[in-house]
Parts: structure tokens; C-alpha cells; sequence
């Protein structure tokens, strides 16, 4: 049986799920009665209506409407919705949204600074009553200023470091990476590469981090020839993979900072006749869809993408409902997920 949560005063908030699940119906359901939609049969639509009635249950936007002339939409800008990563958070964000009968308006930025401010200009211009910013390309200045504005935001995957008071969601990125390094040290790996992402971003500074404190921790020097910078993109893993695999003492085990680039690190091991993981094992970071679908399927960290959105825009309502928020700083725990690409060193 459905419970609804508690407000401050202590009485319970029926939130659409929680309708939802007593009337034994679907979320979109529960929307569709609320809109006065005519796609509902009528015992569905009384049956809704009853428990909407019996748990005191008004629409957030309804109320917020009321109170304070908002609009119910929450603006989201991303660089792009190609790939599992931008996809996943989308999902995710769009999900929590509409559990809290919200609509999230989209925009692309293209990884454009003047575009995305441009964008946010417009978002915080009455447009929407706050936004989630994934990977923003303003500096840490700029956000700030966009906060003293007044106008709510909360940055998802922070592309830079920022300032303590600017409310965002992240990955454990440093945990991640010294797990998956952790990962192959256990297997016998000595000799273990890095391919770096974008240089200058804080999950690609954060993941170096990780890596290094693992190789420190098990007295591992680390080698400037085995780290090289890549870009996140295939391309730039099959390139890294085939500087690495040329080195005149290549290494037994390459980490990369994302699944693509591992990809790309396979690629290049093939070409070269080299067997994974038999004589090189390969990590990569996301876990995404590609991850258990290539041959051999890839040992990667997996980031919860989807509850990275989710959380951002929970963080978010709470700001706008001016409720007291316990962190401004959310870091989500990273996994280890072991499949086929590592094993011990070739001779072990």
C-alpha cells in the first residue's frame, strides 16, 4: 500500500505516484484524470478522483500556479542528447519531473558558451522556473552571477570546479576510477595505462586522481608514458590505444575514462593481433549500453546516469519549494561491473 510523504507540519503529501499506485493505475493515468483528458474510462476516472480527494491531493503546478504565478516547466540544457550519457540523465530528469507534474523544456548547447548563455538568459526570463545544467560551459563566475539573480538552477556533472554555494549533482569520479585501478592491480597489473578525457574537466581531473591514488597505494610508480589524453570520443581511445601498444614496453592493462574510448582501445589492440584480455586488459567508465555488447563485453564503472537527473531535479524542487536543503553538493556512488576484458597478466 502506498504511503504519502510528510510535509514539515507533519501531515501527509500524496504525491502523483502515490495516487497512482492506491487507484492501481499508471502515473500517466493519474495526469491524464487530473488534465480532464477524455482518454480515461469513467470507473478509472472516478476511481482516481476518489483517492485524489481522499489524500487532500493538488497538483504542484496547480498550487504553484496559485501561489506564486509559476510556470510548471523546468528548463534542462545539454551539449547534446547523442549517447547513452546525455540520454540517460535526460530520462531520468524527465521522469522526476513529471512526478512532480513538471515539464522539462530541452536545449542543446552544442558544447557553445555564447549559445548556453544565450539559452539561460532566456530560461530565467519567466520562461521556466529553474533549469538543470549539465556539463555548463560558464565559468564558475558566471554561474554565480546567474545565482545572485535569483533565479533557481542546479548543475548536473559540473564540466569545471565550482564554488562551493552552487548547488550540483556528480558522480564519484575519484572513487570510480581507484576502483577500477584497484580492479586491475588485484589481477597482477603493474604496468597500467590511463587514457584521460577532455583535459581540464573536473571528471577527467577527478578520475587522474583516482588512478593515481591506487597506483600510490600499492607502491606503483606511475610512468609518464602511460597516460595519455583523449577526448572522451572513439577515435581518441583507438589513437591512445595504438600509442600505447607501440611503446617499446606497452602496458598489460589500459584504463580509459569512458566506454567509448575503451571501444576505441580494443579496436586498436585488434589491429595490432592482440588478444583481449589475454595479453591486455581493458576498463572503461559509464557503463554504457555499448559496455556488455562488445566482444569481449567490457569491464567498466558504472555512473547512475539516469538517478544523476533524478536527483537534480529532486534537489532542485526542494529549492523551489523553498524547502531547507541538507547539501548543496550531491556525489553518487560508482560500481564496478567485471565482465570479459580484464584477466590476470599474460605469464601470471
Amino acid at each position: 500500500m502506498a504511503t504519502t510523504r510528510r510535509d514539515a507540519g507533519g501531515h501527509g503529501r500524496a504525491t502523483i505516484r502515490d495516487i497512482a499506485e492506491l487507484a492501481g493505475v499508471s502515473v500517466a493515468t493519474v495526469s491524464r484524470v487530473i488534465n480532464d483528458r477524455p482518454d480515461v474510462a469513467p470507473e478509472t476516472r472516478d476511481a482516481v478522483l476518489r483517492h485524489v480527494r481522499a489524500n487532500h491531493f493538488t497538483t504542484n503546478r496547480s498550487a504553484r500556479a496559485l501561489s506564486g504565478g509559476r510556470t510548471g516547466h523546468i528548463g534542462l540544457t545539454m551539449p547534446m542528447v547523442r549517447g547513452d550519457y546525455f540520454a540517460d540523465i535526460l530520462a531520468g530528469a524527465i521522469e522526476a519531473a513529471y512526478e512532480q507534474d513538471m515539464r522539462v523544456v530541452l536545449y542543446t548547447t552544442l558544447h557553445e558558451h555564447d549559445r548556453e548563455v544565450s539559452v539561460l538568459e532566456h530560461l530565467a526570463d519567466g520562461a521556466t522556473d529553474g533549469s538543470i545544467i549539465t556539463l555548463p560551459e560558464e565559468s564558475t563566475n558566471e554561474l554565480a552571477a546567474l545565482q545572485a539573480s535569483g533565479y533557481p538552477f542546479v548543475v548536473a556533472d559540473p564540466r569545471v570546479p565550482l564554488g562551493e554555494d552552487i548547488p550540483a549533482v556528480s558522480a564519484a569520479h575519484r572513487a570510480g576510477a581507484k576502483a577500477a585501478t584497484d580492479h586491475l592491480l588485484a589481477l597482477g597489473h603493474r604496468r597500467i595505462a590511463h587514457v584521460a578525457g577532455r583535459a581540464g574537466w573536473a571528471a577527467t581531473v577527478e578520475r587522474i586522481d583516482g588512478y593515481h591514488a591506487s597506483l600510490a597505494a600499492a607502491g606503483v610508480q606511475p610512468s609518464d608514458d602511460l597516460m595519455v589524453e583523449g577526448n572522451f570520443e572513439v577515435s581518441s581511445g583507438y589513437a591512445a590505444g595504438l600509442k600505447l601498444l607501440d611503446l617499446p614496453t606497452p602496458p598489460t592493462a589500459i584504463f580509459a575514462s569512458n566506454d567509448n574510448m575503451a571501444v576505441g582501445i580494443l579496436r586498436a589492440a585488434h589491429e595490432r593481433g592482440i588478444v583481449v584480455p589475454d595479453q591486455l586488459s581493458v576498463v572503461g567508465f559509464d557503463d554504457a549500453v555499448l559496455a556488455p555488447n562488445v566482444n569481449p563485453s567490457l569491464t567498466t564503472v558504472r555512473q547512475p546516469l539516469a538517478e544523476l537527473g533524478r536527483t537534480a531535479i529532486s534537489l532542485l524542487m526542494r529549492m523551489l519549494d523553498r524547502q531547507r536543503v541538507e547539501a548543496l553538493r550531491v556525489e553518487l556512488a560508482t560500481k564496478l561491473v567485471v565482465r570479459e576484458s580484464t584477466a590476470p597478466p599474460f605469464g601470471n
